[in-house]
């Protein structure tokens, strides 16, 4: 049973050992071995494995495209955009309907989508890493269902990543969504403004004082309509798209947990997946770690 176990460990770390004691069954026919030994040259010959791991990952040439979250504009991403083109990189950044010079309350999600769509089209955008910050998540899932062809990778940055048939609204606790509904009721307009306590606590727990009030005062109130609006995402889930989720430690939008968190209940949705984690909250670090950002993008992005 031990000689075994040794056996299967070795399978699974893939170290393929010959020649050595091992402690697995080992052929005495060293003709049959050195044979073995040739056909799998292509297999075993690590420089080329130490060669690329040597090589960063930062220095591949990525083109991005950013997509903004609720609470937010386009410019939201002016710092880590400048970061990243310092890095080399190629980074689109589209406004979308209802928000920023083309705000409107009383905007829908196709619109939404139908915005970033266009965007990409109209420029003929290729092989891009379509990242959606936020609400954000929800675009980048319809916006891959009408250009699948166009997207290299999809990375959902603290993101809502609603199941088909569902809403942002639906991966709130319950009371969270009843304080949305009533601030939506009460504006008169259809869209929601938050307290500077909750925004303060959920959305930039990590900024300075002065630096929370600066990012508040520039959020206009946020359209509900996208936020409960049910979607069709059966042919999202059924796209082959490789996904990658960044997931900052720091972020309390939702409470953390198996049940309402970014990381795991957001990402869970997305099937295989790759993780980057890393520290912030969910609008600090844009505005004030851009460098950052932009590394840990590149790493959840790269090829």
């Amino acid at each position: 049973m031990k000689n075994a176990n040794r056996c299967l460990g070795a399978m699974l770390g893939a170290a393929i050992l010959i020649g050595g004691t091992t402690g697995c069954a080992q052929s005495n026919n060293r003709n049959a071995a050195n044979n073995d030994v040739q056909k799998s040259a292509a297999y075993s010959d690590s420089k080329p494995i130490i060669e690329a791991a040597a090589t960063p990952s930062g220095q591949e040439r990525l083109t991005f495209v950013l997509v903004h979250g609720s609470w937010a504009d386009a410019s939201y991403w002016n710092n880590t955009a400048a970061a990243l083109r310092k890095a080399g990189h190629t980074v689109y950044v589209p406004e979308y309907a209802g928000h920023g010079k083309l705000y409107n309350p009383s905007v829908k999600h196709e619109a939404i989508v139908k915005s970033v769509t266009d965007y990409m089209t109209s420029k003929k955008l290729k092989n891009v890493v379509l990242v959606g910050h936020s609400f954000g998540g929800t675009v980048i899932q319809k916006v891959a269902e009408q250009v699948p062809d166009r997207i290299a990778r999809l990375v959902f940055f603290d993101a809502f990543v609603p199941l088909d048939g569902q809403s942002v609204s639906d991966q709130f606790p319950p009371e969270l969504q009843k304080v949305f509904g009533q601030l939506a009721e009460t504006s008169g307009n259809g869209t929601i403004k938050l307290p500077f306590s909750s925004f303060r606590e959920g959305f930039v727990n990590t900024a300075s004082y002065a630096l929370a009030q600066t990012i508040y005062k520039s959020a206009k109130p946020e359209p509900a309509a996208p936020l409960v609006q049910k979607l069709d995402l059966k042919k999202f889930y059924s796209l082959n798209i490789p996904k990658s989720y960044l997931f900052l430690t720091s972020d309390t939008v939702t409470p953390q947990g198996e049940r309402y968190g970014f990381h795991p209940a957001q990402s869970s949705h997305l099937g295989q997946f790759r993780l980057t984690v890393g520290e912030g909250d969910h609008m600090t670090t844009a505005y004030a770690q851009p460098d950052y950002l932009a590394r840990k993008l590149v790493e959840a992005g790269r090829k």
